[in-house]
């Protein structure tokens, strides 16, 4: 009996064994709260769960899906929800709302995702969490302070409190919202790695906080907290054109903190920000966000943020009222330093004169160690061009600066050696846009490659886009144009890092595809559009530069710029499958429309900046202007249908098409095919955005095309011409003339730029302009998406966004033998890969993710065009060519 009893369990534990070994070929992956992976802090109350599917199987697809959450993760592993539990679904979406039990503050919760496969057979996730906030105004428990100085006071102030903890911490977390910037520090070390937060917002509307776990930074016993306060947008004291200095908000700044213990006997503590704290001014003498920061080494006072301190020289604080009545969690991708340069060449013009090549145009701030004489003066100025003597050119930047430019001089940091040791100085509250930095110092010093260190500062949002080709052009296109999108991302997308740092709105949705095709940066604009809603009128109307003090609400912030407000929700469902931007911004798109409509009830509108920085044929403004009025009805009139707003879709559908009509009835020529007086950006703009009548686009596109041979392929439109042209050419028959523009290396030209050695977008088609000439612009970016709607023709299906169904529609163009594009989706990466055999022959591999499907129509240079439907997984053709 025993015996058997043994074979038995023998037998038992084989299978089991068996079962364990038995790989799992559909697992979900990537979990994200709110786009983002173990995020804290999350005030939402329904926040938006998402995942992949990993499973390389061809066909691969997710039947059903079920959704645990709790807080304990034991539980959650074992399969129960006490929070929710969202049934098994038989449904393929990877992206859901919360909509469990309400969600408590300073919680963490715990889920998972249960998947089924195409064959009905289970996989599970790991077990990740997300952990709640402050969920609303009412639980916070610190006040906001201040020192005692007005807005013109120079120095930074410093703040510090001691407290002591003497029981076993189970977890902790610090809380921080600040008008201005802030740098927490905690026993002598900074926390966290962002820079600049919280992000810039309408200050006097809504303040953001930043929630930091520093639990392995408490400790048992005595600790300090410490925090320095820069100026930021809040207390702007450099003058400049945009009426920073006037902002209605403008104060010191202030912050406010509550530090939020947990023991591991249940009790919580809460340290706070309040009367009980001490400020003292430091070696941060000064600091602007537009100009530069100043910093005497000779007052740094050591261990100042660490327990034991002596105070006793430091002043109170001042109590001060919340800037506005929302404070909410930034939830983002942070600034951070990415990418450290040190110079490829050093010039020393004399004994007190160095400039340092840094290689690559950027966004971002220098570090400079040094020993020397105590008092010594460095002044480390930034820029983008050299004069004819190497010495430093600023006079393409420096051009809306009207402070005092001595004292407080553009671009260029000020830093003063204690003589005590080797000084060490980076900026806090700063960044420039730069590719040469050049030191002077008020006695000599020798400087080298080890004393200086540049970095790239950005929203440090995760790659997912990669463009490589046979041809060095579009490979250094596609880079340059990601380093000047890069270089214009602060927490909101930006014009240029160095002249303004504003978020111009055209620059925003003109390079809004390439941003999205290379970048995850959904929380970047989700945030943007925030301050969208924070800075319209109660008409409709939305300022050209957002955030802004007060500038901008001119009579020429029209439909050409400010019509971010419908494209850039609608692109982050077309790249996302998410709605929440769309359906948060819905009232606010309606407004805006409502308004133009108001001022333009014939369909037209003058209400625009226009082609803006043209080669040199101008557009009708009428003509562009209306055509993104349509834009913005269309788009409103998809989202009310979406949205099931029955009335508003009758309403604007109308609206839509009465536009079309006016555009075409005064614009059109339909006897010769053209567009007002013929221009690319004339021509190219109504193709693009879908304007020209059926039976006319075959007429209007041979014209385009003639426009484009007569320059024999180059370039002359403006920026909204930019956007339109190489996707109006592709998408009519001319994809080949689309690519020889897009590869141009002769002026005027996108190539043109990359031959003559630029490592970002300029804002000038013409090398010798004299207005109009930053070296890092991203008004002419679409380029960089082009290519993926081209050459890899990976274009996501309207009717099934967020690439749940992928249109592929690649170009083989003559000239170019081998090209990998990919885009990593919400599905997972996607991959379109072709390579020349022969002349007549290209090789086409595609690689479609699990749960995805794609319809692949081949260009017309294929000789059989007929379109295949593809599933999951990897494919592989041999095309072949038209001779």
């Amino acid at each position: 009996m025993k015996k058997i009893f043994l074979l038995a369990l023998l037998s038992l534990g084989s299978q089991l064994y068996i079962q364990a070994k038995e790989p799992i070929l559909c697992k979900p992956i990537q979990l994200k709260c709110e786009h983002l992976i173990n995020p804290i802090g999350i005030d939402q109350q329904s926040p938006r769960l998402s995942w992949m599917l990993e499973d390389k199987r061809q066909g691969a697809l997710q039947t059903a899906y079920q959704v645990l959450v709790g807080t304990d993760s034991l539980a959650v592993v074992n399969g129960q929800g006490q929070q929710w539990d969202s049934g098994k679904q038989a449904a393929e979406d990877i992206l859901i709302r919360y909509k469990g039990e309400l969600l408590k503050p300073f919680t963490r919760y715990y889920w998972k995702v249960i998947v089924w496969d195409k064959d009905s057979k289970q996989g599970d996730s790991e077990v990740v969490a997300f952990e709640t906030g402050m969920r609303g105004e009412n639980n916070w428990k610190g006040t906001w302070i201040s020192d005692n100085k007005d807005i013109h006071q120079l120095p930074a102030p410093y703040f510090r409190k001691e407290f002591t903890s003497n029981k076993p911490i189970k977890r902790a977390r610090a809380y921080i919202a600040a008008a201005g910037l802030f740098e927490l520090s905690i026993n002598g070390q900074r926390i966290g790695d962002q820079r600049l937060d919280p992000m810039y917002t309408r200050f006097d509307r809504r303040n953001l906080y930043v929630t930091h776990d520093v639990t392995n930074e408490v400790k048992s016993g005595k600790n300090a907290i410490g925090v320095i306060l820069g100026n930021g947008w809040y207390n702007h004291q450099s003058l400049a054109v945009w009426d920073f200095h006037n902002a209605p908000w403008r104060a010191r700044p202030a912050f406010c903190l509550d530090l939020r213990i947990e023991y591991e006997d249940g009790s919580v503590e809460t340290i706070v920000s309040d009367q009980n704290w001490k400020t003292a001014s430091g070696p941060i003498i000064a600091n602007s966000i537009y100009t530069g920061e100043h910093y005497d080494a000779r007052l740094e006072q050591s261990g100042w943020d660490s327990p034991g301190f002596d105070e006793s020289k430091w002043h109170g604080i001042r109590l001060r009222s919340t800037p506005s009545n929302l404070i909410s969690s930034q939830q983002m991708a942070p600034v951070r330093l990415v990418k450290s340069y040190t110079a490829k060449n050093i010039n020393k013009i004399n004994d007190t004169t160095y400039v340092f090549d840094m290689g690559q145009n950027m966004a971002g701030i220098t570090q400079v160690k040094i020993h020397g004489d105590e008092g010594t003066v460095l002044r480390i100025k930034h820029g983008e061009r050299l004069l004819d003597d190497g010495r430093l050119d600023m006079s393409n930047i420096d051009v809306y600066y009207r402070g005092d430019k001595v004292n407080d001089p553009f671009q260029t940091d000020i830093f003063i050696l204690s003589g005590k040791k080797t000084d060490e100085f980076m900026p806090k509250f700063n960044y420039k846009g730069f590719r040469y930095v050049e030191i002077t110092s008020s006695k000599p010093l020798a400087l080298s490659k080890e004393n200086v260190t540049s970095y790239f500062m950005h929203s440090d949002v995760a790659p997912v886009g990669s463009v490589k080709t046979s041809s060095s052009l579009i490979n250094g296109l596609w880079q340059v144009t990601n380093n000047a999108y890069l270089s214009n991302l602060m927490g909101y997308p930006t014009d240029c890092p160095q002249r303004e740092k504003n978020g111009w709105t055209g620059d925003g949705h003109l390079a809004i595809e390439t941003a999205l095709y290379n970048f995850d940066g959904i929380t970047v604009y989700e945030k943007w559009l925030g301050d969208h809603r924070d800075e319209q009128q109660p008409n409709g109307v939305l300022p050209d530069i957002i955030p802004t003090g007060g500038w901008g609400y001119g009579t020429a912030n029209g439909l050409d710029w400010t019509s971010t407000i419908a494209i850039i929700p609608w692109e982050l469902y077309m790249f996302y499958g998410d709605s929440k931007a769309l359906e948060d911004s819905y009232e606010n798109i309606k407004r805006y429309v409502d308004y133009v409509t108001r001022i333009s009830p014939n369909g037209l509108t003058t209400f625009g900046r226009g082609d803006w920085v043209p080669v040199k044929s101008t557009s009708d403004l009428e003509l562009t202007s209306s055509v993104y009025y349509y834009v913005d009805a269309k788009i409103l009139a998809a989202a009310a249908k979406l949205f099931g707003k029955e009335e508003d879709y009758r309403q604007y559908s109308a609206l839509r098409d009465k536009i079309k009509e006016a555009i075409n009835a005064k614009f059109l020529n339909r006897e010769k095919g053209i567009y007002a007086s013929g221009t690319q950006t004339e021509l190219s703009v109504p193709l693009h955005w879908g304007v020209v009548p059926d039976d006319m686009k075959a007429k209007v596109a041979f014209n385009l095309n003639k426009k484009v041979e007569e320059t024999n392929f180059h370039l002359d439109v403006g920026v909204l011409g930019a956007k339109a042209l190489l996707n109006a050419l592709n998408n009519n028959g001319y994809s080949e003339s689309a690519y020889k523009v897009a590869v141009q290396d002769t002026y005027p030209s996108w190539g043109w730029w990359v031959v003559n050695g630029a490592t970002t977008l300029l804002e000038n088609w013409d090398l010798d302009a004299k207005r109009d000439i930053s070296d890092n612009h991203m008004m002419f970016g679409e380029i960089g998406g082009w290519f993926f709607k081209s050459i890899g023709g990976i274009l996501p299906d309207p009717e099934k966004p967020g690439f749940k169904h992928i249109l592929l529609r690649p170009i083989f163009p003559e000239g170019l033998n081998e090209s990998e594009v990919s885009h990593l989706s919400p599905y997972g990466n996607i991959l379109s890969k072709w390579n020349r055999e022969k002349r007549n022959y290209v090789t086409y591999e595609i690689e479609i993710p699990a749960n995805s499907t794609a319809t692949l129509q081949l260009p017309d240079n294929a000789e059989d065009k007929t379109p295949l439907n593809l599933t999951a997984g990897k494919h592989k053709l041999k095309i072949k060519l038209k001779q």
